[in-house]
């Protein structure tokens, strides 16, 4: 079971790693077409899946994995 569990964690390793890069990537292209750094709704949005699927600890999830691909504000 440690063994599946490393598994696991490793998945969400790279998948952590691979949504900031694409998120990066979606707000260079972004500006780059005049928007915004940010779209609210966009990651209120997200925040909310989160919580509703994870309860409480979803939106700190959240918040997290905007921030790494975004940047702190």
């Amino acid at each position: 079971m440690r063994e599946r569990i490393d598994e696991i964690d490793q998945a969400i390793i790279d998948l952590w790693q691979e949504r900031a890069r694409l998120s990066r990537e979606v707000g260079r292209t972004r500006m780059a077409s005049g928007g915004t750094r940010l779209v609210l709704s966009r990651e209120r949005e997200i925040v909310e899946r989160f919580r509703s699927a994870l309860g409480a600890d979803g939106t700190q999830v959240a918040l997290m994995i905007l921030r790494a691909g975004r940047g702190p504000l």
